[in-house]
């Protein structure tokens, strides 16, 4: 299905950019409050089903996004079909500003997923009138590229141990969690998490067993991690 076909498919929804929960922390963050019906303008809402493609790599690139809600996997596809799982990206995040006329990942719903969408010729004129939208999301780019710096660490130079300890951490420290919740959730599968750190499910399962019988965490359920003692769980991650 293309990117295109799946514009059609979601649902719209009808929200004021003002009133945006995570706006504080995403791209609408530079827009002043003096150009809010700028952005409303070229901004269309809305509603991704869990599962549901966004856009496939290779798809014309039309739209950009930010994510309002939810939780979507990017991955890129080998030539035996095999799939990537290359990050995960939530509520404020950015995705699908492109170099060239293609998109050069595919992007997919984990769960239920709320969009702001614009064209990219609407959002390239936005940037132009208003620089710090453009400063945002260079700064935005930027963190994109140390989390890519840190993924090709994880990838190459650790252990399966410490692959999935350093990548609670990560996830943990980018959660909206208070100071004192030591549960992390993870909307992603097994096979997800076994795909993004390069790793086999058996390894993931086994090295989730292993941390459990350690101590270092307790499996709530499929999708939620508890630490009973944070900080024993920073140490091993950051002992490497």
């Amino acid at each position: 299905m293309t990117e295109g076909q799946n514009q059609g498919r979601a649902a719209k929804l009808h929200h004021n950019c003002d009133q945006c929960d995570v706006r504080h922390k995403a791209m609408c963050a530079a827009v002043d409050v003096k150009d809010n019906d700028r952005l409303s303008a070229i901004v269309s809402h809305r509603d991704i089903s869990p599962g549901q493609v966004i856009f496939e790599e290779g798809d014309p690139a039309e739209y950009a996004y930010n994510i309002s809600s939810g939780e979507i996997r990017l991955y890129k596809l080998l030539p035996d079909g095999r799939r990537q799982i290359t990050g995960f990206l939530g509520e404020g995040d950015f995705l699908g500003l492109v170099s060239d006329d293609a998109y050069a990942y595919g992007a997919e719903a984990m769960t239920q997923v709320e969009l702001c969408s614009m064209r990219l010729i609407n959002l390239e004129r936005l940037l132009v009138d208003i620089p710090p939208v453009r400063e945002k999301l260079l700064d935005m780019s930027r963190d994109e590229l140390a989390a890519a710096q840190e993924q090709m660490l994880l990838l190459g130079r650790k252990t399966a141990r410490e692959k999935l300890l350093s990548f609670l951490m990560q996830r943990y420290d980018r959660a909206d969690s208070r100071p004192t919740e030591k549960n992390l959730h993870l909307p992603m599968t097994r096979t997800d998490i076994a795909d993004y750190l390069g790793l086999t499910i058996e390894t993931v399962s086994r090295t989730f067993t292993a941390l459990r019988e350690e101590g270092l965490i307790e499996l709530i359920d499929t999708h939620t991690v508890q630490f009973p003692d944070l900080e024993s769980v920073r140490d091993a991650a950051d002992a490497f």
